[in-house]
């Protein structure tokens, strides 16, 4: 009788209720949210005899982690929550020989400001991405990301102009400032229709460098390309959780990191507790901002939903691509959390379906980026040779 009510419960069922659970839990990463939510949502299911009972112990655990959520006592510095550095004003900041910089973003565990740098011949303006190391946590480290940038030598990559440290402990990167990202462009539908195979070669070309190196970018993201104009030329930015096989602060190269990567851009390995992923990781990224790009929109062809869930990640993934077997997707037989949960058949959507503002060309790109099995995604060198990029 256990087995006759489990067998009735579905994907979509069990993903409502390790939502509620993973946006319950207390001072917890997204990462360990979700772990934490999937563990405790497993073990009511396993322990319930019914339907009704099941959802009455996912509700006891909801009401459970939501009473012991903690309320910070009040605090006098109204923009304590707003900034990893509140006592930094967000312009005329003096920071280290840099005078009257402005702040113009923040990053999980940096902020970012906008210099001129009057000591070059001639002044130029320059980005400053502050981070203190003593505060970051792994994969994130600013020293690594330092001396990764230092070895490398690419014109599609943000080269990185000094580094310097200050009495507080805190660590400042100084790159070129570039005016635009592609997420923006995208959003704001500016990126031009003849900037889109430019922007994929730029990316691509950057890639196929890096991935010589067995460097893995591991955030490829619109909001890591940066452009100087909307035509180009793109460069690859941010390599605050990048790896690097020569790095020692990389992780052994079978157990790295699982918690990388954002939301929509992550692959299928990633979810399915794969730290032995490679170079091709970086490729699906590629696959979904290429999706972005010939449409030439900013919506992303997977979604995560607003809470940024792997499971409602695996469950768009599986709806758009279909429901992978073994045949799809060989490599999953040795994934760590591969067959662990029973997940609806979806069959596959059409790519005409998927990107329907994009010529066949651009969705045979995308489609030979996106797909499960690691080792069938195009390298960065022959994505560069595909149709779709030999046109002008």
């Amino acid at each position: 009788m256990t087995d006759d009510w489990q067998k009735h419960l579905t994907f979509s069922d069990r993903l409502a209720e390790t939502s509620k659970m993973q946006t319950a839990h207390p001072d917890c990463t997204s990462a360990e949210a979700s772990k934490h939510a999937k563990a405790e949502e497993e073990s009511a299911r396993r322990h319930a005899l019914n339907a009704d009972e099941y959802r009455e112990l996912c509700g006891k655990t909801v009401q459970l982690l939501l009473s012991s959520i903690t309320v910070p006592p009040p605090t006098e510095d109204l923009h304590a929550d707003e900034h990893i550095f509140p006592n930094l004003p967000t312009s005329g900041a003096h920071i280290g020989r840099f005078t009257n910089a402005e702040h113009i973003n923040d990053g999980i565990f940096s902020e970012i400001f906008r210099a001129v740098d009057q000591e070059a011949d001639p002044p130029k303006v320059v980005a400053l991405k502050i981070t203190t190391p003593s505060m970051l946590t792994p994969p994130h480290d600013s020293v690594r990301e330092a001396r990764i940038l230092s070895s490398i030598k690419c014109e599609q990559v943000v080269p990185l102009l000094e580094t310097f440290r200050q009495q507080d402990g805190r660590f400042i990167l100084v790159f070129p400032y570039f005016k635009h990202d592609l997420n923006v462009l995208l959003h704001e539908r500016r990126l031009p229709p003849t900037s889109r195979r430019t922007v994929l070669r730029d990316m691509l070309s950057g890639l196929a460098y890096l991935h010589g190196q067995r460097i893995i970018h591991r955030d490829i993201k619109p909001s890591n390309i940066l452009l100087s104009s909307p035509s180009g030329p793109a460069l690859i930015a941010d390599f605050g959780i990048a790896w690097s096989p020569s790095d020692p602060s990389s992780e052994p190269d079978g157990t790295k990191i699982l918690d990388v990567g954002t939301t929509c851009y992550r692959p299928p390995e990633l979810l399915f507790g794969h730290s032995g992923y490679t170079t091709k990781l970086d490729m699906w990224a590629v696959g979904c901002v290429a999706a972005q790009i010939v449409c030439l929109n900013g919506r992303t062809v997977f979604d995560a939903g607003d809470l940024g869930s792997e499971l409602a990640l695996i469950k768009s993934i599986f709806q758009s691509l279909g429901t992978p077997d073994l045949d799809v997707w060989p490599e999953a037989r040795s994934m760590p959390d591969w067959g662990k949960m029973n997940f609806t058949t979806y069959p596959a959507k059409a790519w005409s379906e998927l990107l329907p503002d994009a010529d066949q060309d651009g969705r045979d790109l995308v489609e030979s980026l996106v797909k499960f099995e690691s080792s069938w995604r195009l390298s960065a060198e022959d994505a560069l040779k595909h149709p779709y990029l030999q046109r002008a």
